[in-house]
């Protein structure tokens, strides 16, 4: 017998289906839930199957993000074998029944119909490390996105407050300019104070910086308000939301830098991370999500079916004499890793001056710019030749993890 046990994850429970063999059914379907009293009920189960079977089965289910996290663990430390599948190869399997059917118990079934007709390939565990890391950069993407939506806010509120503000500082979103509109948010209020006790406060937001520079910024700030066509908030509302958004804009700017700072010290305790950076253009965040959004090298054997997983492979289009011309890329793997090649590979082909005392520019890395270049003279648009360069790029970054050597040593 060949048997199997099929999982229909959702949040919090999964449908249960087993088969001893194919079409050969085991029982009705049932749904457990994800606490210890509904996984050692479904271990249970999973004994029976295997003691009437004769073969300990393995356990197949889809990728659902999260919610199939509590199952992977605890059949993983029970040494059952486990196969997460594709939603993309699961989805293809269901329809290619003619009807249209859509059920949790269907679902569980197709998955055990699909482990008898496709050649899958079981769950590899992956480092902790690795893991954390992931965890770390995913975390600070997604906090940086609602840093960005932020401060969006934020400048609308301003422009209706305090335009003229924005030139007083270098940096508009530092903390001591963020911390000195929140004292001062209104022009009204910077003209009541004296511009001595706006360069000492200045002073004491910014303590390395001299009295001179404050004074300076202070200058600045009284020319800002007397240039400010809002010399009174005209709502109280806009006050409002400014301090709210200042405080929300530095408390971002915290964990932010929280989570860098567990990122650099997690990644320079991994050789992978290290051996990426060996790569002209490929810094520490950057090199941080590749290896962590990559995992494992050993988990792919051929350079190709890593550019699958990032997506990055061309899609193909034929049927009879037709051959489509325009094929773009899939796009079916990590968007994450997508975007960190593409700002890796925007990096290495920058142009950079070789030393601040001469003119002389030359590319960060001079083989992948070559290989720009050379695509580009093809008449290859922009974006064509960057997902060219990132497909060479994951190329150096398979041999190099597969080798364990540094750029330079690269053949």
């Amino acid at each position: 017998m060949n048997p199997v046990i099929g999982l229909d994850v959702a949040k919090g429970e999964s449908q249960v289906q087993a088969f001893l063999d194919k079409k050969q059914p085991y029982k009705k379907s049932f749904k457990v839930a994800h606490t210890l009293e509904g996984l050692a009920s479904l271990l249970d189960f999973i004994r029976e199957v295997e003691d009437v079977s004769s073969e300990r089965p393995p356990i197949v289910l889809e990728s659902t993000g999260h919610y199939h996290t509590p199952i992977v663990q605890y059949f993983e430390d029970k040494g059952y074998l486990l196969i997460i599948v594709n939603p993309l190869i699961s989805y293809r399997a269901k329809s290619s029944s003619l009807r249209k059917v859509k059920t949790d118990i269907i679902d569980a079934h197709h998955l055990c119909e699909l482990y008898y007709k496709e050649d899958l390939e079981p769950y590899k565990q992956r480092g902790i490390q690795l893991l954390n890391l992931r965890n770390l950069t995913r975390q600070h993407e997604n906090i940086t996105g609602m840093f960005v939506q932020t401060k969006l806010q934020f400048q609308a509120v301003l422009d209706q407050v305090f335009p003229e503000y924005c030139g007083v500082f270098g940096t508009l979103y530092s903390d001591v300019s963020l911390l000195t509109l929140q004292a001062f948010p209104t022009s009204e209020e910077v003209l009541e104070a004296s511009e001595e006790t706006i360069a000492n406060k200045i002073k004491e937001l910014c303590k390395s910086r001299s009295q001179q520079w404050a004074n300076s910024q202070a200058e600045k700030l009284m020319a800002a308000a007397a240039q400010n066509p809002f010399q009174k908030a005209l709502y109280y509302s806009l006050s409002l939301s400014l301090d709210m958004y200042i405080n929300m804009l530095l408390e971002y700017k915290k964990h932010l830098s929280k989570l860098e700072d567990e990122i650099d010290a997690l990644a320079k305790d991994i050789e992978e991370c290290r051996i990426i950076q060996s790569i002209p253009g490929i810094g520490e965040k950057i090199a941080a999500t590749i290896i962590s959004e990559i995992g494992e090298i050993d988990r792919f054997n051929h350079p190709k079916k890593l550019v699958a997983f990032a997506g990055i492979d061309p899609s193909i289009f034929e049927s009879g004499t037709f051959k489509g011309t325009l094929n773009r890329i899939t796009k079916r793997g990590s968007s994450r890793l997508r975007q960190a090649l593409y700002m890796a590979v925007k990096c290495a082909i920058r142009d950079c001056r070789k030393q601040k005392t001469t003119d002389e520019i030359i590319p960060r890395n001079k083989r992948l710019r070559e290989f720009y270049d050379r695509k580009r003279e093809e008449g290859k648009p922009f974006k064509v030749a960057v997902i060219a360069c990132a497909n060479k790029l994951l190329h150096w970054i398979y041999a190099l993890l597969k080798s364990k050597s540094a750029f330079q040593d690269l053949a």
